[in-house]
């Protein structure tokens, strides 16, 4: 009896123990690798050993079931595929390449097998992968931005892979209209020595030229291609910039490399190298064994160790989590050290209909949502299995320096830049001894010739003054240096011409003369004059902005009290009103609580408050907010009376809060408020200056508004104008007929000159900037633009704007497109008089034809005339007395 009650007690202890914990057996994890990346391999086999032996910690076990491939071939990882899920596996960690992308998605689509791969191709994940995560981010946008960074106008395009050429289609979809990339070469490379022998043909051929060169390629291509070039003495170095797009700077570069310092290299790294979690793995992994862990025991290591990892990490994570939450999840899949699916044991890929791994979809689920910190920083992803949340260091290597972390770029904020940890422009001797020659142009506020003073003599740079003339001083004082202010001297800003022996004219052809060595104007920076002169970073933002002629204010009419509500509103409270006073009318006819029973001498008689006449007055009377002496008693009635009362309590609310604004505020109607109004129309004309950037940018848009304008204006040569002074005389001569597509700097400074007749509608349409130019290479360009940017910081260039354009405004600020009256005058209620008026005129006739009306149906009824008639009721309306006849009492009522 003991022994069975020991039994039994151990039984129960049993059974409670495992239903506190049930602990599954080892979770298999499958992995396929290809042959090189055995890094990798040591990472994902290193990462689930730590796991294993932590008892103190994991809630579970897992084994990892790894085959290696000899070759990147889509049969044999279709047959890896079977294998792997026929012992049943979990979930799959694999490298994706081009020709085994397509296999890894149709099997793990059509087996529910969640999918985890260090790099997946950046441009085909979206199309089919519906269980696949990628811990590579997507960063092409990364490239654009650096590209826009330096103002790369020309590339050179270097791919090795398949899907090479649909990245560059994405890099032109994600570039922006505003910027216009060109690419001058694309090849295909297949090894290092292929693209160190085309960059070699292409030096040949072209040795001056700045080059710079995208290379879409694999991280070690990338690193080897680099380091043949700066070995290779018959290259050149200083004219080439590489953009390496794959994640090399997190390689291991050797010393000798950077030394040579000349050569502009530019790529991403995506290891946090300072993070504790990055210090934490490299101090074990750099003690490991190379021969049990090959790839390990060094101090660095590549990104595509770092993601396989972090990969791994993940998966563990989420694994964690969903036994958390789930502990008997996977009960019913492990019987006998076997793992069985739906029954069966593993998953036949040979068997129809096919049978998914039942798990498959919440796995998936957990592992997207997994939000931990990693090698690579954050790791969180996207309902489709991107990366999301990221951050990504741009490292530069250039001139006589070391690798430098220039800014981040994160896929939420985009790029921030890091101010440079070594010095990136050289100061150049002698500055200060020579004087330089800037020139510009006359143009308000910005340049102007000086009013002199009585006795006053003004010589050299003094006879000018202007925005442009203090710039110029502030930027002389800043860089201790001299110079000579003079005007252009064809008075154009810079355009190409055919004409002229550089193919430009103005003052960037001056420029490209090196007749002048500044040139400080309100000169736009542009992709076309970037290719021919420098610019420093804008002085000045601005846009093309439209200026028309200032229409006249407009007076209220005499029926503007009705403009708060529109005339549809006006037309349906018509019809509202007459409505209810019918349905009134009838639901009061078919009440009987509406009929009055009365006993009069000559017999009983019924009656009913609300006729038709009744029901109109009620309703008129509730909507003026005044009532009546009659009141709906039946339910039908009051209901009616009820939504009447609501709907003309919001409508008279309404009407009175707008009317104040409507009737206190005078308003400037304008014909043209925005570009899409200009090119609907033809009415009024519109152009802009010729040869200007600002005709250029409406002649190359591709804006269906913008270049419908442009086709307008260029058939009608005559709507251009030569200066902005004939473009500003137009506007204000035309009465209303030509509106003038000018900067919008210059557009705000003459709406406050007078005579006060010009402004400017709509908002600007486009966004681009002033810059000071120097040639091509000059030894001052890099001087200026730290200047222009210490101004901009200190405040001056602010300063200086509202020196010229505001603080000598000749305008009063009353001048606004709407302005406040602070009283009223008759034109503003003059309507409403006039309702008053003719309502007592109305009211008099009516009157009138009642009473004669009336003295008619009298004088047929007493057989008297009718002017006797007419005579007896003047008398009573007199007197209040009636007239008696043989001693009756007429009762006519009036």
């Amino acid at each position: 009896m003991k022994g069975m009650f020991l039994t039994w007690k151990l039984l129960c202890f049993t059974c409670i123990l495992a239903l506190v914990r049930p602990v599954p057996e080892k979770i298999p994890i499958g992995a396929i690798f290809t042959p090189g990346i055995e890094e990798q391999q040591s990472a994902f086999k290193y990462t689930i050993h730590l796991h294993n032996t932590n008892d103190s910690q994991a809630r579970f076990k897992v084994e990892p079931v790894i085959e290696v491939l000899d070759s990147p071939d889509a049969f044999k990882m279709a047959r890896a595929l079977c294998s792997q899920l026929n012992r049943g596996i979990f979930t799959l960690m694999s490298s994706a390449a081009d020709p085994t992308y397509e296999t890894l998605a149709a099997y793990t689509n059509t087996f529910h097998m969640p999918f985890l791969s260090p790099s997946l191709p950046q441009t085909n994940f979206d199309r089919s992968m519906q269980y696949g995560i990628s811990m590579k981010p997507q960063y092409l946008k990364a490239i654009i931005d650096i590209i826009k960074y330096y103002q790369w106008k020309s590339i050179i395009y270097l791919y090795d892979s398949d899907d090479g050429l649909l990245k560059l289609q994405h890099i032109f979809e994600l570039t922006t209209d505003d910027y216009n990339l060109d690419v001058r070469i694309v090849k295909r490379i297949s090894n290092a020595t292929e693209a160190n022998a085309f960059l070699r043909e292409i030096e040949a051929g072209d040795p001056e030229s700045k080059k710079y060169i995208v290379l879409d390629c694999s991280a070690e291509n990338g690193k080897t291609i680099i380091v043949r070039h700066v070995h290779d003495i018959y290259m050149g170095r200083r004219n080439y910039h590489f953009l390496l797009t794959s994640l090399v700077m997190d390689e291991y570069w050797k010393s000798d490399v950077h030394e040579f310092g000349a050569i502009n290299i530019t790529g991403f790294r995506i290891i946090q190298s300072q993070s504790p979690e990055f210090l934490q793995f490299l101090s074990t992994w750099k003690t490991l064994n190379s021969s049990r862990w090959p790839g390990a025991g060094t101090e660095h290591i590549s990104a595509a160790v770092a993601l396989a990892y972090d990969g791994t990490k993940v998966i563990l994570d989420a694994y964690s989590r969903l036994l958390k939450k789930k502990p008997d999840i996977f009960r019913n899949n492990f019987r006998r050290g076997e793992v069985y699916n739906n029954g069966t044991k593993g998953i036949d890929c040979r068997k129809l209909p096919v049978t998914p791994w039942e798990h498959g979809d919440k796995i998936t689920h957990y592992l997207r949502k997994t939000d931990i910190r990693g090698l690579t920083g954050n790791i969180s992803f996207s309902d489709r299995g991107y990366r999301k949340n990221f951050t990504i260091d741009v490292i530069e290597m250039t001139i006589n320096t070391d690798m430098t972390k220039i800014a981040t770029w994160s896929d939420i904020t985009g790029i921030e830049l890091f101010p440079p940890k070594y010095k990136r422009v050289k100061v150049t001797t002698g500055l200060e001894n020579k004087t330089y020659i800037v020139t510009s142009i006359l143009e308000e506020p910005y340049l102007m010739y000086k009013r002199a003073e009585p006795g006053d003599i003004l010589e050299g740079n003094d006879v000018f003054e202007g925005y442009c003339k203090d710039l110029a001083d502030l930027i002389a004082d800043h860089l201790k240096i001299n110079y000579i202010l003079r005007l252009v001297n064809d008075s154009a800003y810079g355009g190409q011409d055919p004409n002229s022996p550089v193919g430009w004219n103005g003052m960037v052809g001056e420029l490209i003369k090196k007749e002048a060595d500044i040139a400080i104007a309100p000169l736009t920076i542009t992709s076309a004059r970037e290719r021919v002169i420098d610019f420093t970073k804008p002085f000045m933002s601005l846009g093309i902005s439209i200026m028309i002629k200032k229409p006249m204010k407009k007076k209220p009419g005499v029926f503007s009290f009705m403009n708060p509500l529109s005339e549809e509103i006006w037309m349906c409270i018509i019809f509202a009103y007459v409505g209810v006073s019918v349905v009134l009318f009838l639901v009061s006819r078919f009440s009987l609580q509406e009929w009055k029973y009365e006993e009069h001498f000559m017999g009983p008689n019924t009656s009913n408050d609300f006729s038709l006449y009744n029901s109109l007055w009620f309703s008129l009377g509730a909507f003026m907010q005044q009532g009546c002496d009659i009141c709906p008693r039946s339910i039908a009635g009051r209901i009616v009376g009820s939504v009447w009362w609501f709907f003309t309590l919001i409508i008279i609310s309404s009407y009175t809060a707008n009317l104040a604004a409507f009737l206190t505020v005078e308003r400037m109607v304008t014909p043209i408020n925005s570009a899409d109004d200009l090119a609907k129309q033809t009415e009024v004309e519109y152009g802009t200056l010729m040869y200007s950037s600002t005709q250029e940018f409406f002649r190359r848009s591709k804006i269906h508004v913008y270049s419908r304008m442009w086709d307008f204006m260029n058939s009608r040569k005559y709507v251009f104008v030569q200066s902005y002074e004939e473009g500003i005389r137009r506007v204000r001569e035309s009465k209303g007929k030509y509106a003038f597509l000018i900067e919008s700097t210059k557009n705000d400074y003459i709406n406050e000159r007078q005579p006060c007749d010009t402004m400017k509608v709509g908002r600007n349409l486009d966004a681009k900037g002033y810059g000071v130019a120097t040639p091509l290479g000059s030894n001052i360009r890099d001087l200026l633009n730290l200047a222009v940017l210490s101004m901009k910081e200190k405040g001056d260039l602010a300063r200086l704007e509202n020196k010229w354009w505001y603080d000598r405004s000749e305008c009063k600020n009353g001048d606004s497109k709407e302005s406040t009256q602070n009283e009223l005058t008759l034109s503003n209620v003059a309507g409403c008089f006039y309702i008053l008026i003719g309502g007592l005129i109305l009211a008099m006739i009516v009157a009138l034809m009642e009473f004669c009306y009336k003295a008619r149906i009298e004088a047929k009824r007493t057989k008297m005339s009718l002017f006797d008639a007419m005579k007896s009721k003047v008398r009573m309306s007199i007197t209040g007395e009636p007239n008696g006849e043989n001693g009756r009492v007429r009762t006519g009522s009036v």
